[in-house]
C-alpha cells in the first residue's frame, strides 16, 4: 500500500473546497456604515474569513480575531491573535478581554462584523464574574476527557462565560452585529458554534449543572451558585438584540454534498448518511461497517461502486493511554470491524486539520491495513483499547496530515467500496 484510494483524495480535496470560506463571505457582507466598522471574532476559520471580509470590504476596518495556534493569515488591518485549543490558555482570555472592551466603545451607527467558527468556545474563554480561569479550564478539561458532546461542553462554556451565550452582541450595543457562521455543530445552530458570542440560545443555568452531574463533574460553590442564578442567562428575545443578523455561511452539508458530486463525476454511487452524527466514535464505526458489509453482500441500501459519506463529531471517552483522536479512533474501529474485508477504503478526517490534539487530520484505511500492521507486531484491537488510533496509523505510515485548513465543518467520513478488490 503505497497511499490511500486516489477517489477519496478527490472527495477530500471536494469537501475542504467547498467548506473554504474565502469565496462565501463576500454575499454576506452589510452595506458599510456611518460609523465605525470592527471585525470580531474567534474560531478555526476566524483569520481566513478576516482575510475574506478585507479582501471585500470597501472602505476602513479595525478590530481582531482570535484563532488556534498556527491557524492565522496575513491580514493587514485585521489583528490575528493565536491561542490555545482544546484546552484555553491565558492568550484566549486576554484576546476576549480586549474583544470586550472593543465592543463596549461602539455607538449605534458602528458596525460589528463578527466572524465565528468552531473552536471559539476554547480559543475566547473569559470566566464569568466570581470564576477563575483555573476552574474554568479545569471543568473543560473534564469534560474533554468524559468524552461529552460538543452541544453539552459548549451549554456549560456558555453559562460560565463573560462574553459567550450573546454576551459579546450585548457589549456591542447600540452598535449593530451581523454574524457570520461557519458551522461546526450538528443542526448548525448559531447559538451553539463557539458557545454562541452573538446569539444567546436560552437555555438556563440548571441544564449546564445538570450536565456536569450527569458525568460527575465537581464544581465549586461559585459555580454552582451562578448557574443556579436565572438573571445570569441572556434572553433570547433581548430588545438589544433585536436588530442583529446572523448568517450560517458554511456547514458540514455542504461539504458533504460536493464530496457526494465528486462521486458521481468519477462513477460511483454516493449515499450521505447523516452530516450530523454524534456519538462514541468506536459505535459510529461498527454502524458504518455493517452498512458497508451489506453493500458487499447484498448490494443493499446500494450496490457498488458506490461511496458512504457521513459528518458531524464523534467523540471519545477516554480510557487509555494512547493518542486518540476522534477520527483515528473511529477508522481503528471500523478497520477491526471489518477484518479486511476486499473492495472497501476508508478515510476519516477532521476538516481543520487536527484531528483531537495530535498533529494529524486523521486516517485511512484499506483491505490490507490489518494485515500489514500484523506483519509489523500490531494488534488492532489491543491498540483500539489503549485510545491509540493515532500510533496505529502512524506506524504504518497512513495518517493523513494536511496541517492547519483554517476552516472546520468538523468530520469527513468516506468509505469507497469497489466491485472488485483493488
Amino acid at each position: 500500500m503505497t497511499g490511500p484510494h486516489p477517489l477519496l483524495n478527490r472527495l477530500f480535496d471536494a469537501a475542504m473546497k467547498a467548506a473554504d470560506p474565502y469565496d462565501l463571505v463576500a454575499p454576506h457582507l452589510p452595506p458599510p456604515p456611518k460609523g465605525r466598522t470592527v471585525v470580531l471574532g474567534a474560531g478555526k476559520a476566524a483569520a481566513r474569513m478576516a482575510e475574506a471580509v478585507e479582501r471585500h470590504w470597501q472602505g476602513p476596518l479595525e478590530g481582531l480575531v482570535v484563532t488556534r495556534y498556527g491557524h492565522g493569515a496575513p491580514t493587514r488591518q485585521v489583528e490575528v491573535i493565536e491561542a490555545g485549543h482544546p484546552v484555553p490558555d491565558t492568550a484566549g482570555e486576554d484576546a476576549a478581554r480586549r474583544m470586550l472592551a472593543l465592543a463596549e466603545s461602539l455607538g449605534p451607527d458602528d458596525l460589528v462584523l463578527c466572524l465565528v467558527s468552531g473552536g471559539g468556545s476554547a480559543l475566547m474563554s473569559l470566566p464569568a464574574p466570581g470564576i477563575s480561569f483555573e476552574e474554568k479550564r479545569a471543568l473543560n478539561e473534564a469534560l474533554l476527557r468524559c468524552g461529552a458532546p460538543i452541544g453539552e461542553m459548549n451549554c456549560v462554556r456558555r453559562h460560565l462565560s463573560s462574553i459567550k451565550g450573546g454576551r459579546l452582541a450585548l457589549a456591542c450595543y447600540p452598535a449593530r452585529v451581523v454574524t457570520l457562521v461557519v458551522s461546526d455543530v450538528p443542526g448548525d445552530d448559531p447559538a451553539v458554534v463557539a458557545s454562541g458570542p452573538t446569539v444567546p440560545d436560552g437555555s438556563s443555568g440548571d441544564a449546564a449543572l445538570a450536565i456536569l452531574d450527569k458525568y460527575g463533574i465537581a464544581a465549586s460553590s461559585a459555580v454552582r451558585a451562578l448557574l443556579a442564578n436565572p438573571q445570569a442567562t441572556l434572553r433570547a428575545d433581548d430588545l438589544r438584540l433585536a436588530h442583529n443578523e446572523t448568517h450560517v455561511i458554511v456547514t458540514a452539508q455542504q461539504a458533504l454534498e460536493a464530496a457526494a458530486e465528486a462521486a458521481r463525476a468519477a462513477g460511483y454511487t454516493p449515499l450521505i448518511l447523516s452530516s450530523s452524527m454524534e456519538g462514541e466514535a468506536r459505535d459510529v464505526a461498527l454502524v458504518h461497517a455493517s452498512i458497508a458489509r451489506q453493500v458487499v453482500a447484498h448490494g443493499q441500501p446500494l450496490q457498488a461502486p458506490c461511496v458512504i459519506l457521513s459528518g458531524g463529531e464523534t467523540s471519545v471517552t477516554v480510557r487509555g493511554r494512547g493518542r486518540g483522536g476522534r477520527n483515528a479512533e473511529f477508522l481503528l474501529a471500523l478497520a477491526v470491524a471489518l477484518d479486511g474485508l476486499p473492495g472497501v477504503h476508508a478515510i476519516a478526517v477532521d476538516t481543520d486539520g487536527i484531528d483531537g490534539t495530535e498533529d494529524n487530520a486523521g486516517a485511512w484505511l484499506a483491505p490490507g491495513t490489518l494485515a500489514l500492521a500484523r506483519s509489523k507486531g500490531l494488534d488492532a484491537r489491543v491498540r483500539l483499547l489503549d485510545n491509540d488510533g493515532y500510533g496505529f496509523f502512524g506506524a504504518l505510515g497512513q495518517l493523513v496530515v494536511t496541517g492547519p485548513t483554517r476552516t472546520n465543518v468538523n468530520d469527513l467520513r468516506a468509505i469507497v467500496i469497489e466491485t472488485d478488490v483493488l
